[in-house]
């Protein structure tokens, strides 16, 4: 018979400790935390169990860098963890190297990935984002027809702006097929170029819920999206990877469909007051330019040669008068003076002196008439050469020295160059005496 090898407890733990490192490697195990413990070294103890049974693991510190979250009892994680044995107690235990939530915990930690790898290439960027259209022709709304979000957009729209149609491009918003459904229509939207704007939209619910909203496929499509697209998932608090890529992100389907509108009753209070500030500025302006042209009115009529022509006749009849009281003040003076010499010869009887004074008395008569002859003539004169003068400067001398005005026939407009008319244009020339109208078949621009 052979001897039968005989061991030691610490052997027995310590070959146990080898044959389960080496028989199972590496292993993946799911499960409840409970007696969750973290003493002063920082290494943390728990229990993972399911319903049937239950094991012993540990962390250590130098693991546990590389978690973003810290477990709890009741918490469903999946670990990494080597088989071992704790040889002072002969306790069998897992040694976990890396651990994850499960169920809504591993779609968190999916969603971060996708999140930060997006964010690196640029996805989230607010300068590649499109603007929204003020007042879009047609809205395009990608959403399950028999979901409450459809009824609660379309409520919204009539609502705001009932004017504006709206196309919508049926899917499913969960299960496995939805994020395929999604991407289609963003890229049939984008075919068929019907719609100004897009609504992505779907009613609350759980993470796993709106999971479609937080595939990579269904990010892509909207970042590639020529038409902006208006993210509306769930409810306020929720967020999904569509609404970092989308143009805009809306809290809920009523609020996207509030973005992509404007309030038509706003719009109309606003049209109104602009109406009544045009309305207000024309009256001004019309008031400005009527007063302008009542003025411009009166320096044409002022500058008109008529006018100065009156003017002029006037300032004759002026002098006229003028001359004629200074010609009836010398007579008067000469009257007195001859009445003087007359009374002074009556004093000298002398005939001889007599014959003198009458001699310088029809001299002097003679030098006042021919005086008075001579300034009549002057003023005379004067007044031929004024005369001539405003005839030379009126149009209507320059037609008697054979020009002619053109005239636009329609409106009396004054032609000065041949780049003021067309062929065919009617025009009006008028002579010294006469006008003619013509028809102008040939323009010749020099």
């Amino acid at each position: 018979m052979a001897e039968q090898t005989v061991y030691s407890v610490s052997q027995l733990n310590r070959e146990t400790k080898r044959l389960l490192a080496i028989h199972f490697m590496t292993v993946r195990v799911e499960g409840e935390v409970s007696n969750f413990s973290s003493p002063s070294s920082g290494h943390w103890y728990f229990t993972l169990k399911d319903a049937q049974a239950q094991v012993r693991c540990a962390m250590f510190r130098g693991q546990q860098n590389r978690l973003g979250f810290r477990p709890s009892n009741g918490d469903l994680v999946v670990v990494d963890a080597q088989v071992s044995l704790y040889e002072p107690r002969g306790d069998y235990q897992l040694v976990v190297e890396r651990m994850e939530q499960a169920g809504d915990g591993a779609l968190r930690q999916a969603f971060e990935r996708l999140k930060i790898k997006l964010l690196n290439e640029g996805l989230f960027d607010e300068g590649r984002k499109q603007p929204i259209p003020l007042i879009p022709n047609r809205i395009g709304v990608i959403t399950s027809p028999s979901g409450a979000a459809i009824h609660d957009i379309l409520t919204v729209l009539n609502r705001r702006f009932p004017a504006v149609p709206v196309i919508l491009y049926p899917v499913a918003v969960q299960g496995e097929t939805a994020k395929y459904e999604i991407g289609a229509a963003l890229e049939t939207a984008n075919q068929r170029h019907e719609v100004d704007v897009l609504i992505l939209a779907r009613g609350g619910g759980s993470l796993e819920d709106l999971w479609a909203f937080n595939e990579e496929i269904v990010a892509r499509a909207i970042a590639a999206s020529r038409i902006p697209v208006i993210s509306g998932v769930g409810h306020e608090v929720d967020f999904t990877i569509a609404d970092f890529v989308a143009d805009l992100r809306a809290p809920t389907p009523s609020a996207a469909a509030e973005h992509a509108v404007p309030n038509q009753a706003e719009w109309l209070s606003g049209f109104r007051f602009m109406q009544n500030q045009l309305v207000d500025k024309l009256r001004r302006k019309l008031s400005q330019q009527q007063q302008r042209l009542d003025w411009l009115g009166k320096a044409l009529q002022i500058q008109h040669p008529g006018e100065k022509l009156q003017r002029n006749a006037q300032r004759l009849d002026e002098w006229e008068q003028r001359l004629n009281k200074a010609m009836r003040q010398t007579l008067r003076q000469n009257a007195q003076y001859l009445a003087l010499t007359r009374q002074k010869l009556m004093q000298f009887l002398p005939s001889d002196k007599i014959f003198r004074q009458r001699q310088q008395l029809n001299y002097f008569e003679q030098r006042l008439q021919r005086a008075m002859q001579l300034k009549l003539t002057t003023l005379r004169q004067q007044q031929a050469g004024v005369s001539q003068t405003l005839h030379a400067v009126s149009p209507l001398a320059t037609l008697d020295r054979g020009y002619a005005i053109v005239q636009r026939h329609s409106t009396g407009e004054v032609i000065k160059s041949a780049a003021d008319v067309n062929v065919n244009d009617i025009i009006e020339t008028r002579l010294a005496k006469g006008r003619l109208l013509s028809q102008i078949k040939e323009i010749v621009r020099e």
